[in-house]
C-alpha cells in the first residue's frame, strides 16, 4: 500500500491566490514522491487545488466529506475514491485512518481543530504519525508564539511542542512527513 499523507487547509475561496500556488505545490509535491492524498474531499479554494494538483501528477486522492457539504455541491467529485460521512467527527476519524502522516498548510478555524486534534492525540501516544505544520509567511506566527507562552506557562510541555514539526518550505514539509526510513538525514 502506498504511503499517504493528510493534508488539512483552507477551503474559502476568499484566500489569496498565492495559498492556492502552495496548495498545488504540495499536491505535486506529495504526487511526485509517489505518495496518496488525503483531503477533506472538497473541490474548492487550497482543498480543491490540492487534490486537483495531486491527482494531475499522478497521485491517487481520497476525498473524505460530510454529506451536508456534498448537499451544498462542494464536494471534490473526481477523486478517486470519495468517501461521504454523515458527521464532520466521523470525517475526521475516517481521514486519520486513511493516513500515516498529517500536515496542515494555512487555514482557519477548521484546519486550526483538524491540527490540534491529531496533534493532541500523537502526544498522548494515541498515534506515532508525524505532525507537521507547513508556515511559509508567518501565517501560524501568532499561534506559534502562544504555544510557547503556554509552554513558558506551564500549560503545556516542551515535548508536546516539539511533536509539532514546523516547516517554512514545501520540500522541507515533505521530508517531514516521509517515513523514517525514507527521511533524510537533515530531518529528525
Amino acid at each position: 500500500m502506498r504511503y499517504t499523507v493528510c493534508v488539512y487547509c483552507a477551503s474559502s475561496d476568499a484566500v489569496p491566490a498565492r495559498y492556492l500556488d502552495l496548495a498545488t505545490a504540495v499536491g505535486s509535491g506529495i504526487a511526485a514522491r509517489g505518495w496518496n492524498l488525503v483531503s477533506g474531499g472538497g473541490r474548492v479554494s487550497m482543498m480543491g487545488a490540492v487534490a486537483t494538483a495531486a491527482r494531475a501528477c499522478g497521485a491517487r486522492t481520497i476525498g473524505v466529506i460530510p454529506r451536508s457539504l456534498v448537499d451544498l455541491e462542494v464536494a471534490d467529485v473526481f477523486a478517486d475514491e470519495l468517501l461521504v460521512t454523515d458527521t464532520m467527527r466521523e470525517r475526521k476519524a475516517v481521514m486519520e485512518a486513511h493516513t500515516d502522516a498529517f500536515l496542515a498548510l494555512p487555514g482557519g478555524i477548521g484546519t486550526c481543530e483538524e491540527l490540534f486534534e491529531v496533534w493532541t492525540a500523537g502526544t498522548l501516544g494515541m498515534h506515532a504519525k508525524p505532525v507537521v505544520l507547513l508556515d511559509p509567511d508567518g501565517h501560524w506566527a501568532g499561534l506559534l508564539a502562544w504555544l510557547r507562552e503556554l509552554v513558558e506557562r506551564g500549560f503545556a510541555s516542551p515535548q508536546a511542542l516539539a511533536r509539532l514539526i514546523v516547516a517554512t518550505d514545501v520540500t522541507v514539509a515533505l521530508d517531514a512527513c516521509a517515513p523514517a526510513d525514507d527521511m533524510p538525514a537533515s530531518v529528525s
